[in-house]
């Protein structure tokens, strides 16, 4: 699975990786995605949700229920 968060849709940049000569190669900027585990009381379960360090700090400060709601408005299933 590529490396993109469910909630904020983050997903990896490009550019290029300069060296001390000046020459350009490709490279990659991966977000920081963590799996982790909620539990969600409407449904009395837990869901798994891939989120980038960033969108773990804004379920924690808007709830999993609404972070569910948004993932679910995105269209991602959850």
């Amino acid at each position: 699975m590529s490396a993109h968060c469910m909630l904020t849709g983050a997903q990896p940049a490009f550019g290029n990786t300069i060296s001390h000569s000046h020459r350009r190669t490709s490279r990659r900027f991966d977000p920081n995605i963590q799996t982790k585990r909620y539990w969600l009381p409407s449904e009395g379960r837990y869901v798994r949700l891939r989120l980038s360090a960033r969108a773990i700090k804004t379920v924690d400060a808007i709830g999993v229920e609404a972070a569910v709601a948004r993932i679910r408005a995105r269209g991602v299933k959850v």
